[in-house]
This record gives structure tokens, sequence and C-alpha cells, in this order.
């Protein structure tokens, strides 16, 4: 392989991108930043975005669970999209501080710490 080449296509990003977001459990959220950076893509969070959009529907990933690095659904606020991932969160228990979503309490670190032991 000629050293000019770039062995991580987008297919391999995309794949390590879609494993973990497919981790991501219920009731949680984290944002696309975090999800490059468990990917190992740091610095990539624009690929997240790009990832999730070509996402094969058969993986029937848990997109909704991806959100801005301030806590807030990336789609319009007054789309059909923006409802729906709205919607999804909230059936999981996902608490809405207006059009904010508390990062740190649904982290799955923190929502396991609950879990664990109590509020």
């Amino acid at each position: 392989m000629s050293p000019n080449i770039n062995p991580a296509t987008d297919d391999d990003r995309y794949q390590r991108i879609w494993e973990v977001v497919a981790d991501i459990p219920a009731s949680c959220v984290i944002n696309y930043g975090e999800v490059a950076r468990l990917a190992g893509l740091p610095g990539r969070a624009r690929l997240v975005g790009r990832a999730l959009a070509r996402a094969p529907a058969r993986l029937n990933l848990p997109w909704h669970r991806v959100v801005s690095a301030r806590g807030e659904i990336s789609f319009k606020p007054d789309s059909a999209r923006h409802r729906h991932q709205r919607e999804l969160l909230e059936a999981e228990g996902i608490e809405f501080d207006g059009n904010i979503i508390d990062l740190e309490r649904y982290a799955p670190s923190s929502v396991l710490d609950r879990m664990l032991w109590g509020p």
C-alpha cells in the first residue's frame, strides 16, 4: 500500500461510528463530538452526522440519542424531524428544559450510577 493512501476509508469510519451509536443505552444521550471520540475520531463531530445520515435502515441505530454539544436536537425546532427525535427521547424518559437536555444527567455513566446507587 502506498504511504499516501489513507487506510481509514469513510466506510471504516462510518462503521466505527455506527458501533458507538448502537451501544448508547436507552434513556441516555451523548453528543456528536463524544461519539467521534469514542469511535477513535476525535474532532470529527460533523463526520458523525454524515455517518448517521448514511446509516442503512437495517442497522436500526438509536440515532435519536445523539445530540449537539449544547444538549440540543440538531434539527430545526419547528421541523418534523426535530419533533420526531424529541418524541423518541421523551418516550425513553429524557426530560427537556425548554429545548435543552442535561447531558451530564443523561450520560450513560450517570444513568448507570443512578441505577446502582439511586438518585
